[in-house]
């Protein structure tokens, strides 16, 4: 994506992919990453044996990356641990290790944006209406028939952006630059 001339990358979201990691790290090494949200508090679950806990550890770490700055996220991310410290060592344990990885967003410094950055939501919404459409098709005479579909639909999902709803408002996206310190 360089080499055609992608620039101006603030920040890359994603699940927890080892591979894209590594290459974002090859090749944008400067490029803070941000770890999808709501992939944490789903694979949070999985660090708790017992089923009526697994809903209650879901609603915390949602929670905590819905705290209005960086220093009351982590003071709640270390409420949360502390919490399940002993009903959950296991989710404890992990979440502490874990949950800075998903405050990447918290370097801009508008909370407006701050529920629109911090998940893939938009990445799998987008894919989700490919699929949609591409199905309806079945099948495709060769491949640049299908990529022609393709490029309509996303060039159609661009124009919506553009033009019906502001999904960040860009003017309102000020970055603070040293993303280490994200504290308000």
């Amino acid at each position: 994506m360089q080499a055609r001339g992608l620039k101006g990358v603030e920040m890359i979201v994603a699940d927890n992919h080892t591979g894209l990691k590594a290459a974002c790290e090859n090749t944008m090494p400067s490029i803070p990453m941000q770890r999808c949200t709501f992939h944490i508090a789903r694979n949070a679950q999985s660090y708790c044996t017992k089923m009526e806990y697994k809903k209650e550890i879901g609603r915390d770490v949602a929670d905590v990356f819905k705290q209005i700055n960086y220093s009351n996220a982590m003071r709640r991310k270390n409420e949360v641990c502390e919490k399940w410290s002993k009903k959950a060592p296991d989710f404890s344990r992990w979440f502490d290790e874990v949950a800075e990885e998903g405050m990447t967003f918290y370097m801009f410094k508008d909370p407006s944006v701050h529920s629109r950055l911090r998940t893939v939501n938009i990445l799998e919404r987008t894919n989700s209406e490919i699929r949609r459409r591409t199905r309806v098709a079945r099948l495709f005479p060769n491949e640049a028939s299908c990529l022609r579909l393709v490029s309509a639909v996303l060039m159609e999902i661009h124009e919506n952006w553009i033009t019906n709803k502001v999904y960040i408002n860009q003017q309102k996206l000020e970055v603070e630059r040293n993303y280490r310190k994200y504290v308000a």
